[in-house]
């Protein structure tokens, strides 16, 4: 009985973050009913009405237009930056792991490398090097978060290939190529699954916090956090420019956390530390 209610529990999370990112994503500019970069001063600061279900800002324009285009931006540039960093950190994390000897121990250092400050203090300070921007905070972004893919990849490779069916796969002639596609790529799988969906929440955080503060998304785009930026000037004559955005991020995150703690329950993984 218990069982059976946690996983319809699980079902409805899944289901509900599936339909989240059909409609702020795909269907968004559809339903949005205003255009969301459209300036109207003598609508500005207007509260919440039929017009404005979520009200304008301080250059008039409809809030809830903006928060549906900046999912667009927002969750769709997280999504960005964890494939570009799941492209390069688990292929870089199986060969490491597989390989071994000089490759291993050059890929690790600079694992080490990236992993020896906080992912926001290094992605702070390479998006203030190469200057404000999407681009460039995406970059920066990938930069931080590829390493933690190479470490679990290479920590599941180092403890599968040990084991005596990788011994007797390669005693029947599978290849190196081939003992990574059939047993290798199976294990790591699950365990980045669950780790990619927990830091799609940690992502739009980071994307978030650095265009609070300027060094991501620039004015008109409608980012979830250039909206939070633009609104705190207006905060105590129309909170709603910054509690809007804010809870927009806090569900958003909320349900990347809860579709991740489903996989990791479902894939039954359990913690993984990358050894060196």
């Amino acid at each position: 009985m218990r069982k059976s209610v946690f996983t319809s529990c699980s079902a409805l999370y899944v289901t509900s973050f599936v339909m989240f990112v059909f409609i702020f994503l795909l269907a968004a500019p559809f339903i949005a009913p205003h255009d969301p970069v459209y300036v109207n001063m003598e609508e500005r600061l207007r509260g919440i009405s039929a017009e404005h279900v979520l009200g304008t800002d301080h250059l008039g324009r409809d809030v809830f237009s903006r928060i549906l285009a900046g999912s667009q931006m927002t969750v769709g540039i997280s999504v960005l930056v964890l494939a570009i960093s799941l492209c390069i950190g688990v292929p870089i994390g199986l060969l490491a792991g597989y390989l071994g000897g000089k490759i291993d121990r050059f890929f690790m250092r600079m694992v080490d490398a990236f992993m020896a400050f906080p992912d926001y203090i290094v992605a702070i300070i390479l998006s203030g090097l190469l200057g404000p921007g999407m681009f460039n905070l995406v970059f920066a972004i990938v930069m931080v978060k590829w390493v933690g893919y190479a470490r679990l990849a290479r920590s599941i490779v180092l403890s599968e290939k040990q084991r005596d069916y990788i011994t007797m796969a390669k005693i029947n002639g599978l290849s190196s190529i081939g003992v990574l596609r059939k047993h290798m790529i199976p294990h790591v799988v699950g365990n980045v699954m669950v780790l990619a969906t927990l830091d799609v929440g940690k992502i739009i955080l980071m994307i978030a916090s650095l265009s609070y503060i300027g060094l991501g998304a620039q004015p008109p785009a409608p980012e979830w956090g250039a909206m939070l930026n633009e609104g705190k000037a207006f905060f105590y004559h129309a909170p709603h420019l910054m509690v809007i955005p804010g809870l927009a991020i806090m569900i958003v995150v909320l349900m990347s956390n809860l579709l991740g703690d489903f996989l990791r329950d479902r894939f039954d993984v359990k913690n993984q530390k990358g050894e060196i």
